[in-house]
């Protein structure tokens, strides 16, 4: 027994530290972290950063090292660590993980998501943070000028890299660049090594089953003396949201003043098993002489297999097979729902009912739209579209997951969004009001999200159906722009060939009463309404309203003209607002309600005037007033009979929901 005990301890002081700035981690088993948040080490050794949904977890070491002992130069340094993203599905990423050099191992003020717990809007960027991090980003973010959704990148003081570039690694053999998936579920190496006399920092990564490269994916030249601190803390931050995907560390050393020593992995801990465990050998064998004693029972369970088959029955064509990955079992959302049972009904919207429901694989909460289809011509070209859409990524989009067929209905699968519709908040009296603060950050995430669709994403997408209704809020209460049923897509360039008129009323551009073409100037007049109706706290078109405030961007245009614009607040605000935010919020949302397309603002522009980069142009010198009031008379005198692009009226009979989509917690 003394002798197993001196054993164990010869071993554990060799996977242990020999000095706080020279260890090795061969599992992390024993080893002294500091813990943060969902981060913990499992009883076989394994660092777990996250390992579900909306969590951000840190681990540190728990002593900080002197990078810069004499002189103020930051001297080398040498690090090595085993990372593994394993996603619950294929293929589907939510965020990642950073190795960070920071004056603190905690962040009070870190933000979830796409800020990693160490960031926040305000923080990001500052040049008082003296943090240097290295990214494995699996998501692409257009805030931070993202590579792909699949880079490693050096990062200053913020998450805007440096320099990046697509995961990959350099082969010793051919010399070329092989292509990495971070989220491929398989551990990898990376070795981050900093020269502080040639001031240089390397990054390099590749499997462990392959020897180092010889040459880094990366490699920067920059002094970090005027960067680190005396003293810094070194760790890990990972995040993940939306999609479950568990980050995990396997093993780490490192090294001040030389190289890090090599991980051993051969005693590295296993990740756990995904997926149903194999069988074992002795049931194999002995099934064959069991099987006859259960014929009976097999018969029996046949029957109850059939009824089964009948009631969980799919559609399934060959031509689907290629969009597996996003595809959901009609059993797993029967599951999900409990049935699809009352309880469970979210709302109704004017072609389908949303339910609420729990993915019992992942634990993820969802929303799932009911609708039917009676036609087949047409629905693989809708599918194809879901598909796309499904691959939009930005944070202030409502995240379509995927899509299932049965019989002759079609299942919609969204992200959940707990705090329902912003059209609730402002119309039907919510138990709390809607703050200023809120309302704002809510116009400037719509924005945000309307320039990735118009500008950013591989394609132009047209939404069709901006209105309060389709914006949701999530616990955070961010706006998130949803329902994309009428959305429809080109490429950058081309010439949209919509001639339907869809939307609706209250928010189609003039011009589309006599071209029917949607373009992106009538999805920037549709957020003109949008942005009045949330400033205001009225609808676009209201005949319960008194004769003069009826059409609302007509009683802005008066107010502006007559009195003070700011008459035109929501006076359930009283003066909690501030006033230039209000300001330009209600002559914006007039510029870009103006009738002629070519007057709007695009997008981009938007977002400058929000962000304050850019001056908003004078009203007053462009005749805007007098124009205005020829939309309110337009809007007054015109009954639009909204109709339906042929591809959706083919594929969906009229899926689409020109009234409330909702994929929310209220009814």
């Amino acid at each position: 027994m003394f002798y197993k005990l001196l054993m164990w301890f010869l071993l554990m002081r060799l996977a242990a530290s020999e000095g706080d700035d020279d260890f090795i981690y061969n599992g992390f088993r024993g080893a002294n972290m500091s813990l943060e948040r969902a981060a913990k080490i499992t009883s076989n050794g394994l660092l777990v950063l996250t390992n579900s949904v909306l969590q951000t977890g840190l681990a540190f070491c728990p002593i900080p090292l002197q990078f810069k002992p004499s002189h103020g130069i930051t001297q080398s340094f040498s690090t090595n660590f085993v990372f593994a993203f394993v996603p619950q599905y294929p293929n589907v990423s939510s965020f990642g993980a950073i190795f960070v050099i920071a004056p603190s191992k905690e962040f009070p003020e870190g933000q979830l998501g796409q800020y990693m717990g160490i960031f926040n809007p305000k923080s990001i960027g500052n040049s008082s943070n003296h943090i240097v991090a290295i990214e494995l980003d699996t998501v692409l973010d257009p805030e931070f000028g993202d590579t792909n959704e699949n880079h490693v990148g050096i990062d200053i003081n913020g998450l805007n890299s440096i320099k990046s570039a697509p995961a990959a690694y350099f082969s010793n053999v051919s010399g070329g660049l092989k292509n990495l998936s971070l989220i491929s579920g398989e551990p990898m190496d990376v070795w981050i090594e900093y020269n502080g006399v040639q001031n240089q920092l390397n990054v390099t990564i590749s499997p462990i089953d392959v020897p180092k490269p010889d040459r880094p994916l990366l490699s920067l030249m920059v002094d970090l003396s005027s960067i680190v601190l005396d003293d810094m803390y070194i760790g890990f931050s990972g995040s993940t949201r939306t999609a479950p995907v568990s980050h995990y560390i396997l093993g780490w050393s490192f090294k001040m003043n030389g190289r890090a020593r090599a991980l051993d992995h051969r005693h590295l801990p296993r990740l756990p098993r995904i997926g149903p465990k194999k069988k074992s050998e002795l049931l194999k064998i002995g099934l064959p002489v069991i099987v006859p004693f259960f014929t009976l029972a097999v018969i029996s369970a046949i029957g109850l297999i059939v009824r089964r088959k009948i009631k969980f029955a799919e559609v399934l064509e060959d031509w689907e097979r290629e969009y597996g990955t996003h595809r959901f079992s009609y059993k797993d959302l029967f599951k999900a729902t409990k049935g699809f049972t009352d309880k469970q009904l979210l709302g109704v919207g004017g072609f389908g009912r949303v339910y609420r429901g729990v993915l019992s694989a992942s634990k993820i909460e969802v929303a799932v739209k009911r609708v039917s289809h009676k036609s087949r011509q047409g629905i693989r070209e809708f599918i194809s579209e879901i598909i796309s859409l499904g691959r939009l990524r930005h944070r202030n989009l409502v995240q379509l997951l995927g899509y299932c067929r049965r019989k002759r209905e079609l299942l919609l699968v969204y992200d959940f969004m707990p705090n329902g519709s912003l059209d609730r908040f402002l119309f039907d009296h919510p138990k709390s009001m809607l703050r200023w603060s809120h309302r704002f950050g809510i116009i400037k995430g719509v924005a945000s999200a309307l320039l990735y669709l118009h500008e950013e994403w591989e394609q132009v997408v047209l939404h069709r159906d901006i209105k309060a209704s389709n914006v949701l809020l999530d616990s955070e209460m961010n706006g998130k722009l949803g329902d994309f049923g009428l959305a429809r897509l080109y490429d950058h360039g081309a010439d949209p060939r919509t001639t339907r008129i869809v939307g609706t009323f209250g928010y189609l551009a003039p011009e589309l009463t006599w071209t029917g073409k949607a373009t992106t100037s009538t999805d920037v007049f549709a957020f003109g309404a949008l942005m009045l109706e949330v400033a205001c706290g009225k609808r676009p078109i209201d005949p319960r309203s008194l004769a003069d405030e009826e059409m609302l961007v007509e009683w802005v245009s008066k107010c502006w003209r007559r009195w003070t614009i700011l008459a035109a607040a929501d006076p359930k605000l009283g003066l909690d607002y501030e006033v230039e935010e209000m300001e330009l919020v209600l002559k914006l949302g007039l510029l870009c309600s103006h009738p002629s397309s070519a007057e709007r603002p695009s997008m981009r522009q938007v977002m400058q005037f929000l962000d304050r980069d850019a001056p908003l142009p004078d009203l007053s010198s462009d005749g805007l007033g007098a124009a205005i009031l020829a939309v309110g008379h337009y809007m007054g005198s015109h009954d639009l009979r909204l109709s339906y692009p042929s591809s959706l009226e083919q594929g969906l009979a009229k899926t689409a929901s020109v009234e409330e989509s909702v994929l929310s917690g209220g009814r």
